[in-house]
């Protein structure tokens, strides 16, 4: 069938696979942690407990789906040589005014976290989907890509963040670092803590963590592979 005998609900539903398969291929497909193996400084740095690797994901998410939005709406106007100090700018006012909020109404997110919050300026997730796809492509589709793509990096921080913290303690504990009106420990009296593991929540863990989790999806990948 050709492009000028198909039907408008047969377009209208090629663009909606089309932009699904944008916000989806970040999730897993290109997932910048466990994929692409990018933005590693958060995930090392700040995933000693849950709280703080979701309320760091959290952060990324808001920033990426904003730059994308920002940068594909002025691609048009930005000239091509000094796109990239452009993009910085964008992104350092985005990372500044959220720090602003964090401190005002996360204040003890913002201590565990960080100078982290600042460096989401510099992280290559964010910065590379400003290049690689914001720049090119329409608002809605960059939106859905920048959001997909964070998604997926907090899904991640958060994983790291629940075995290091649960495998490291014997607990999750809920409420300390989020503003989240309640404080709740998950399994604080299960006596786990007696198997807790403590060299997970400092930092050789992260390496650990991440490394057995990367071994796991490659075995899996090389295994799917070699079935096809």
């Amino acid at each position: 069938m050709t492009e000028a005998k198909k039907s408008p609900a047969k377009k209208v539903e090629e663009k909606e696979q089309s932009l699904w398969e944008v916000f989806t291929k970040g999730i897993l497909k290109e997932n910048g942690i466990f994929v692409m193996v990018l933005g590693m400084c958060p995930a090392l740095a700040v995933t000693s407990t849950f709280e703080g690797a979701f309320g760091m994901g959290i952060l990324v998410m808001i920033v990426l789906t904003l730059t994308n939005t920002s940068v594909s709406s002025i691609r048009k106007l930005v000239p091509s040589t000094v796109r990239i100090p452009v993009y910085v700018i964008i992104i350092a006012t985005e990372v500044t005014v959220l720090k602003m909020l964090v401190d005002a109404f996360a204040p003890a997110l913002a201590s565990e976290l960080g100078v982290f919050i600042a460096l989401i300026t510099v992280n290559c997730v964010v910065f590379g989907r400003a290049e690689a796809f914001a720049s090119k492509n329409g608002v809605l589709p960059s939106a859905l890509d920048g959001f997909g793509v964070a998604l997926g990096f907090a899904l991640s921080l958060s994983i790291v963040g629940f075995f290091r913290e649960f495998l490291g303690t014997g607990q999750i504990i809920l409420g300390q670092t989020l503003p989240l009106g309640f404080e709740y420990t998950f399994l604080g009296n299960a006596g786990l803590d007696k198997y807790a593991y403590s060299i997970l929540v400092q930092p050789p863990g992260a390496f650990l963590v991440i490394g057995i989790i990367l071994a796991i999806i490659t075995a899996y990948r090389q295994k799917k592979g070699a079935k096809k």
